[in-house]
């Protein structure tokens, strides 16, 4: 520490004319601490650090025989001050309020700063260059963007080079292996070259448990996915994602700049998926030039060369179709045209889509069923041909709640029921079979239309509102008429 004799001299060559330089080389001092004591107070003129206190302590009695020996056990440093002053306040309930809250939790940092338990170390870690890729997927749904005024649920698929920087997201549905493929095959071929390791959490589309030892060990799909790509796979402990520390510190970056720039737009929907996703590849990119240092060209020089071509980003299952007109697909049922019930198809499992074929020609195109499995995805127009035959089916039918297209068509039949009883399943089968028949907008208006006037309603009643009867037209005969007439008037009117 200086002292003030030093600064004195420090000020006393400077006056004389030296150099800020030659009168700090005087003072035995640096030239930045000249330039921070060329004026104002000397190092004794400082206020100090108060070491006495000013009001007598609230937590004399309690605090070496109540709360420290909480915090000793506390190694996690779990208890928080609101938990700890709520014990106080159980012991001692006239002593203690509300208004001790900020001197406790003063006391509880500095006593866990000066005598607390040791706390985890984070080791930073050398990155050759073109070592390593990290990879995973973070939720995004909580950003609450909308497409069309629809929340949208969502992921993002994150890949990170830890040497450079260099990082590459894309949108995703579910942590699929087909989404997975795709994202790591996009920032490869974006980047121009191949890491010698691929590092992730032990995701369930690149590993499996394994049912004697309980660990995991990885699929036959990411191993040849590996192969192609002339890449090996590291995996993190599981539960500890502080060891994928390069990936999980840019998920953090690229959210919080979306969030940000989702606030300078001014609002967070979007008129469809193409346009967010133009928004946060603008985001991500300005993201990229800031933090991306000119190392990545050294990365580039050290990243194995990419193989002739990419792996095709979809799996491909053969599926019979059952007589409930439907297709298990990795435990998730899909519904398909009941004509291909009995028949073999080739379904085509792609990150956002299901597509069905038979006999080389696409039937159907479903959207991906995300989420646990059993899930269920039945199109209503696929069975509903079978069912306004067999309207008793549908009171017990497992897959009851997909044949509600909207919420107006459950509220539609909730009244039905109260109006009509039983006979309430056979009227809601029947409006569903006019909705496929003709357009389901125009059969939801004329139900919402009925519900507001709150009385009862039945089939005929939507049906007279959403599909009325044209009118006939009668049939006019016209005859063939008789030139001869006309020639006879002619020769009247010559007379």
């Amino acid at each position: 520490m200086l002292t003030d004799r030093q600064v004195q001299k420090l000020r006393r060559k400077m006056s004389d004319g030296e150099t800020q330089e030659a009168a700090a080389a005087a003072a035995g001092m640096s030239v930045r601490s000249a330039r921070k004591w060329q004026k104002g107070a000397t190092p004794s003129e400082l206020p100090r650090e108060r070491g006495w206190r000013t009001r007598p302590d609230p937590f004399s009695e309690v605090w070496d025989t109540l709360l420290v020996p909480l915090l000793r056990d506390d190694e996690a440093q779990t208890l928080e001050a609101t938990t700890l002053l709520e014990v106080l306040r159980t012991h001692h309930k006239d002593r203690f309020h509300g208004g001790h809250l900020r001197s406790l939790q003063r006391r509880i940092r500095a006593w866990r700063a000066l005598e607390g338990p040791g706390r985890d170390v984070t080791f930073a870690q050398v990155h050759p260059p073109g070592r390593e890729a990290a990879f995973d997927f973070t939720h995004a749904t909580e950003l609450g963007v909308t497409v069309g005024g629809v929340l949208l649920r969502h992921l993002f698929f994150v890949l990170v080079l830890p040497f450079s920087g260099w990082s590459w997201v894309m949108l995703a549905f579910g942590e699929t292996f087909e989404a997975m493929l795709e994202g790591i095959q996009g920032a490869l071929w974006a980047l121009g070259g191949v890491p010698q390791v691929l590092r992730s959490d032990n995701l369930s589309a690149a590993t499996h448990e394994l049912a004697r030892t309980g660990g995991r060990r990885l699929t036959a799909r990411y191993t040849a996915l590996l192969e192609h790509y002339g890449a090996r796979s590291t995996r993190i402990n599981a539960g500890e994602s502080h060891e994928n520390g390069s990936v999980e510190s840019r998920n953090r970056w690229f959210k919080s700049d979306l969030a940000q720039a989702l606030l300078v737009r001014g609002h967070k929907d979007f008129e469809d998926l193409d346009a967010y996703r133009d928004f946060y590849q603008e985001v991500h990119a300005a993201g990229q030039r800031r933090r991306v240092r000119a190392r990545l060209v050294e990365e580039r020089e050290a990243l194995r060369p990419l193989p002739s071509v990419p792996l095709p980003a979809y799996t491909v299952v053969q599926a019979r179709v059952s007589r409930w007109s439907t297709v298990e697909i990795g435990k998730r049922i899909y519904s398909v045209p009941s004509r291909l019930i009995g028949h073999k198809v080739r379904v085509v499992l792609r990150p956002e889509r299901v597509e069905v074929y038979y006999s080389g020609r696409l039937t159907e195109t479903i959207t991906r069923l995300h989420g646990g499995h059993n899930a269920v995805r039945v199109n209503y127009r696929h069975i509903i041909w079978s069912l306004v035959r067999k309207p008793g089916a549908f009171a017990r039918y497992r897959y009851r709640e997909e044949l509600f297209p909207t919420v107006v068509f459950r509220r539609a039949y909730d009244a039905l029921c109260a109006h009509h009883g039983a006979r309430a399943d056979v009227e809601y089968v029947r409006v569903l079979h006019l909705a496929a028949g003709t357009v389901e907008a125009d059969v939801e208006a004329a139900l919402e239309a009925l519900l507001a006037q709150g009385g009862a309603f039945d089939y005929a009643g939507v049906r007279a509102l959403a599909a009325p009867t044209r009118p006939t037209v009668p049939r006019i005969e016209v005859g063939t008429p008789d030139p001869g007439v006309y020639d006879r008037l002619l020769a009247g009117g010559a007379r």
